[in-house]
């Protein structure tokens, strides 16, 4: 089944304020109890079988179509109120992320990149202009983005960042030089969002490059071990033209990336315990079907006590997920 036969169910289920946590709660195959305010909000079965049908045939090969046919369903930026998002609760958006990431954690990566990495900061720091410029079409899937911050020698140290961004008062644009590296969706993005260091005063500033402009290139990075199904490159910038309309005015300093850092961070969460659960459903069939003198693995107190704890683990793991959710749509979900 295509992504998109099942696309008004899901924008259903996305705008529903059952999904803030509030309907009567059903566990849905998870770890976590039945019933009670701590349960999971249910999760259209229909809707994670078309991830299944869609994602899985493809482990190997990034496939552009399901970019759109998650724009279709309303899976990109799905917490973004207005643009054509969904406008769906935070908890909404770690369903979907969980439920991706149960089939594929290439596609979980496209998402939280489009959705936290790309949206989030024209959202948060860009003027009015840019949101209505880039969201509708990152929102539809027709435009992809990638976001660029780790960088050839400092991969963990954004703060010694080397790509520069000198201010040209002649052209009133920036000259954007550097290369970042291990970047998502880079080779095949149509936007990139990249953080450079201001020479004028020395501030971490965001800017949009667009595909096209003279001097920046995307190659692709090949022979990864994992993660197969998400293009992953470098952003190479050879004195790229960039104009004051494509600067991200409200972010200045680390505070800026590590910010739309957190937000996708909180989605890859969700995501993991996805992939978890998969890893669980796998190993408890195995358990089942495999015999060992006469009788299945599973009969064995050792297995039972191994998938036990995964069980427990998991189950931890959403709890711990689903207050974070709540708490950030309450707006209360900061460090403290």
């Amino acid at each position: 089944m295509a992504l998109r036969f099942v696309a008004p169910l899901l924008r259903s289920a996305l705008s529903g304020v059952r999904w803030g946590g509030t309907a009567a709660p059903t566990n849905g195959g998870s770890p976590l109890p039945r019933g009670g305010p701590h349960c999971l909000p249910p999760f259209p079965p229909l809707i994670s079988a078309s991830f299944t049908s869609s994602c899985a045939p493809t482990p190997k090969v990034f496939d552009r179509e399901i970019v759109n046919e998650m724009g279709a369903l309303g899976l990109l930026g799905p917490t973004i109120q207005g643009y054509g998002c969904a406008g769906t609760t935070s908890v909404g958006y770690g369903l979907v992320t969980r439920e991706l990431e149960r089939v594929d954690s290439s596609y979980r990566s496209v998402l939280s990149v489009q959705s936290s990495l790309v949206m989030h900061p024209i959202l948060a720091f860009g003027t009015p202009a840019q949101r209505e410029r880039f969201l509708p079409a990152l929102a539809r899937g027709e435009m992809l983005g990638c976001f660029g911050l780790t960088e050839p020698n400092h991969g963990s140290d954004p703060g010694s960042m080397e790509t520069r961004a000198r201010y040209d008062r002649a052209t009133k644009s920036y000259r954007l030089r550097g290369t970042k590296t291990w970047i998502t969706n880079a080779p095949v993005a149509e936007l990139c969002v990249v953080w450079a260091v201001c020479e004028e005063d020395q501030q971490i500033r965001g800017f949009l490059l667009e595909r096209g402009m003279a001097g920046l290139s995307t190659p692709k990075i090949e022979g990864k071990f994992s993660l197969r199904a998400s293009a992953t490159g470098m952003i190479v910038m050879d004195d790229v033209e960039v104009p004051e309309e494509n600067v991200l005015p409200s972010a200045r300093g680390l505070g800026g990336p590590f910010s739309c850092l957190t937000h996708a961070r909180y989605g890859i969460a969700w995501g993991a315990l996805g992939a978890a659960e998969a890893c669980l459903e796998t190993a408890r069939q195995y358990t089942l079907d495999r015999k060992q003198f006469g009788v299945p693995l599973a009969r064995n107190q050792l297995v039972q006590k191994k998938l036990a704890d995964m069980v427990t683990e998991i189950a931890l793991g959403l709890h711990a997920c689903l207050r974070l959710g709540r708490l950030k749509d309450e707006g209360r979900w900061g460090p403290r």
